[in-house]
């Protein structure tokens, strides 16, 4: 099970011209997702592809959360980790929702950072608009690095430029 999820992630990272793969990709909803329509939110977007409403390439999925590739990437496989289940921030979340987004991280940041070739990965969580979160239902990042990549501006400054 765990290499055919491999194998699905890969596809998506470093997709093959096969147009067989492409039905793949799309985020369809599951009938094993117990989440309720209910607890969905018709104004949020992450909600709409939950549903299976609006489009989103699809790294991951169970019953408690679902995987995509981040639309604005701040590098090649960046990530997001969504709970099947509306919350507008991490602080909202019950732990159990959060236990079982942080449980895939290990597989899906190792997943990432073979199929991109990464070394490492950041996890970042914005929680509220002070902290840069712009879509208000929970989500996890998983950004994979690379050695010098100077991704942020205290990087930039000290690796790239070579200053401070």
């Amino acid at each position: 099970m765990e290499g055919r999820r491999l194998a699905l992630l890969y596809s998506h990272l470093c997709p093959s011209p096969s147009p067989s793969l492409l039905p793949l990709s799309i985020v369809s909803p599951s009938a094993c997702a117990p989440y309720r329509k209910e607890s969905l939110r018709d104004d949020c977007v992450f909600c709409l592809i939950i549903r299976g409403e609006s489009p989103a390439f699809k790294l991951y999925e169970d019953d408690m959360c679902l995987c995509i590739l981040d639309t604005r990437p701040l590098s090649r496989g960046h990530s997001l980790i969504i709970p099947k289940s509306h919350f507008s921030s991490l602080d909202a979340t019950p732990p159990s929702v959060v236990a079982a987004m942080c449980s895939k991280v290990p597989f899906l940041g190792n997943a990432i950072m073979k199929a991109t070739g990464s070394d490492s990965f950041n996890l970042l969580v914005n929680n509220g608009a002070a902290a840069g979160q712009v879509i208000f239902h929970t989500h996890i990042h998983i950004i994979p690095r690379k050695a010098g990549d100077c991704l942020w501006t205290s990087e930039f400054y000290r690796v790239c430029i070579g200053v401070l």
